[in-house]
């Protein structure tokens, strides 16, 4: 057969078509790993900080007010305030949560997996948070406010009331009256708050509000009663929100729709996305084989010419290719959504940010695409010159054939693979850092709750945390220290207060209540030293706990037990709740190092578990004092706080900062000043100098109250 001219049409159109493949390969290629890759819109938002910025620039924003305080229950919370307990009704890791399910949904309608796009919200999770809110505002509020002696407890009696009143309006009062009691006058003091209160939630707050207030701890009274104060703000709140909503789920499209942003972009490209996507790029992949073959056995041309024209048609696709992206770049502006001047600043802000990283994530991984045939067709053409200028007799015909094909198969793989790459996903973060994903579990700070279960939420006389456990681990705590018990006796409750931390008159109140309040109840228990002060069951505690692990899949999270039960009972509790798939066994040899973050998540087991007392018989339950060591914990003023060895010793791989007052109870007063960022983080310095490790456990009372969580970011970004 005659060869066919060189300039004959269909080796033209086997260029033309080999060039816009090219391009065609790229813009799918492209497409593929940004528009409908869930990784591509988490990326984005972790590059501009999104979660971040939300709590820190929007919803501390002047003009989110509207939005903000419907969500607070409309509390007279101080806008200096507003980011902390935002927090408790939208914790990070929900929002986390919630936005990738609208990613999810988003992706989903682009891929053709949904034949609608709705973009909805399920508030319950969020409306339910709002009576933890109200509890830990009012007992922030008091927190640090300092005692003033009162002479009489008729003045007492005023004061107090003066308090309730200034506390319910979002005022921190001059000064907390103080005045030892009688037991009738802790009584009548009780009473005499809780007039304020709805009746039919006096009698499930009288034994704590009386035992508070026999104790002299009036922080905690006013702390425990102005929440009820406010129930019915609160519930109108809870109703303003659900009817601004249309119910307890908020259809986002629909919001989007009325302010002029019906995504009318996206419905536009999901034609192509849905089906045309990878049927396009398909069918270029195999007709750019087919072009370049064509190409080369259409030509009568030296082989080196033929493999020079193979370069020059990959080349000028991957130009194409890359021209196509900035024009797509410069026609769009960067923007899909134009934020209505209704919005606040910081908001439109955020979203113009969103738009513009997301825009040019996408342009540069076209970009990166387009980079490979460029690169190799300039390469091939290369090679074909200098084959043509100084012929090499160990390059014969097969030869160049050969390597003319490998080359065209090399950039068409590399156009298919490189955007999987050059998009690449969000990283993986590890207690809120990418970095803390490779370091090793015993040089990680995490903040931990001192007797987690012990709160005011839950009704616990002399509480030691106002949120629940869950809460807390919203909140960011991600180590508990729990107290596992049997409920008592009568005849074990005097032994049992004597060796507890309660003050004088709570152990003398608990006492006198035992014979009509709480009788004994069968099971495992958490409680603060006596059940009959504040009892939660254990199962269900943990299958909470459970919950919230699977509904967290990248958090590990470590208990450290108090317990006087057995450790046969347990390991059987830990079974019942379905924990046994989650928890991690540590290394038989202490010393052995430690698995890092990223390890524990990865194997699934991510719940570390230690006892004071027990080691097993469960692999997965050990001693903590055999792995770590503390600090002593009972003291009584801040000034007193040292870093000497206590349990455990010294040298040990981790390292428990008992970090509260508790001498006698504890102490929200103190708290105000010992969970301060400043304080933990000087404390934990000079520790971490005197012992010769790293900080792991950041015990403290009152986790909601200062900035010990600050404290533990801040130690975790330094290592």
């Amino acid at each position: 057969m005659a060869p066919v001219p060189s300039r004959s049409p269909a080796r033209v159109a086997a260029f033309v078509l080999a060039v816009l493949c090219t391009a065609v390969c790229i813009a799918t290629a492209t497409a593929r790993s940004t528009l409908v890759s869930p990784s591509f819109y988490r990326s984005v938002l972790n590059d501009e900080r999104a979660y971040d910025r939300l709590y820190d620039e929007v919803l501390v924003d002047p003009h989110a007010v509207a939005v903000t305080r419907p969500l607070l229950a409309r509390l007279p919370v101080p806008e200096a305030q507003v980011t902390s307990n935002i927090k408790l009704v939208l914790p990070p890791d929900s929002v986390r949560d919630l936005t990738g399910r609208q990613i999810d949904a988003v992706v989903g309608y682009l891929n053709g997996d949904r034949d609608s796009l709705v973009l909805k919200v399920d508030l319950a999770p969020f409306l339910g948070n709002l009576n933890d809110l109200a509890q830990v505002y009012f007992g922030d509020l008091v927190s640090g406010i300092q005692d003033r002696a009162e002479p009489d407890f008729a003045t007492f009696s005023a004061d107090l009331s003066a308090a309730l009143r200034e506390v319910s309006a979002g005022h921190a009062p001059g000064g907390l009256p103080s005045l030892p009691l009688t037991d009738e006058q802790a009584g009548t003091a009780a009473d005499a708050l809780l007039l304020a209160v709805p009746e039919a939630e006096r009698d499930a707050l009288r034994t704590e509000v009386r035992a508070a207030l026999a104790d002299g701890d009036v922080a905690t009274a006013l702390a425990t009663v102005a929440p009820a104060v406010v129930t019915d703000r609160t519930r109108d709140a809870a109703a303003r929100l659900r009817a601004t909503a249309g119910g307890t789920t908020w259809n986002v499209t629909q919001t989007l729709a009325a302010s002029g942003n019906d995504l009318t972009a996206l419905h536009r490209i999901r034609p192509y996305t849905a089906v045309g996507l990878g049927l396009a790029e398909t069918l270029a992949a195999v007709l750019l084989v087919g072009s370049l073959l064509a190409l080369w056995f259409l030509s009568s041309a030296p082989p080196a010419r033929r493999l020079a024209l193979l370069g020059w048609a990959i080349a000028a696709g991957g130009l194409v290719g890359a021209l196509a992206a900035a024009v797509v770049r410069l026609a769009t502006g960067g923007r899909v959504i134009d934020p209505p001047s209704t919005w606040p600043p910081s908001l439109a802000r955020l979203v113009g940010d969103l738009q513009h990283s997301a825009f040019d994530r996408f342009t540069t991984t076209a970009l990166a695409t387009a980079l490979v045939p460029v690169a190799l067709g300039t390469l091939l053409a290369g090679a074909a010159w200098l084959l043509e200028v100084r012929p090499r007799p160990a390059f014969s015909v097969p030869r160049i054939r050969g390597l003319g094909l490998a080359a065209s198969g090399a950039a068409v793989a590399g156009i298919l693979l490189v955007p999987l790459t050059a998009g690449a996903g969000a990283p993986r973060l590890c207690e809120g850092q990418a970095r803390l994903c490779d370091r090793p579990y015993d040089e990680v700070a995490y903040l931990t709750s001192h007797n987690a279960m012990s709160t005011t939420v839950d009704r616990f006389i002399g509480p030691l945390q106002d949120p629940g456990i869950t809460a807390q681990l919203d909140d960011g705590v991600r180590a508990l220290q729990l107290d596992t018990y049997r409920w008592e006796r009568p005849d074990e409750v005097a032994g049992r207060l004597a060796d507890s931390d309660f003050t004088p008159e709570q152990r003398e109140f608990i006492a006198a209540a035992v014979a009509k309040l709480n009788p004994p109840r069968e099971g495992l228990w958490l409680c603060h030293a006596v059940c009959r002060a504040g009892a939660i069951e254990l199962v269900p505690a943990l299958k909470q706990l459970g919950d919230w692990m699977r509904a967290h899949p990248t958090e590990v999270v470590t208990l450290i037990v108090q317990d006087a039960i057995r450790g046969e009972d347990t390991e059987k509790a830990f079974a019942q709740a379905g924990l046994t798939d989650l928890v991690h066994t540590p290394d038989a040899d202490p010393a052995k190092p430690w698995p890092t973050l990223g390890e524990l998540i990865d194997s699934g087991r991510r719940l570390v578990v230690f006892a004071e007392q027990a080691d097993g018989p469960a692999a997965w339950y050990r001693n903590f004092y055999r792995y770590g060591m503390e600090t002593p914990f009972a003291f009584r003023t801040p000034s007193e706080m040292s870093c000497v060895p206590h349990r455990g010793g010294t040298g040990k791989r981790l390292f428990l900062l008992n970090h509260f007052i508790t001498a006698d109870g504890g102490s929200r007063l103190d708290a105000g000043e010992v969970n301060a960022r400043r304080f933990v983080l000087d404390r934990v310095h000079r520790c971490e100098r005197e012992r010769g490790r790293p900080v792991n456990f950041i015990a403290v009372d009152y986790a909601t109250i200062g900035d010990a969580q600050g404290a533990v970011h801040a130690l975790n970004a330094d290592r």
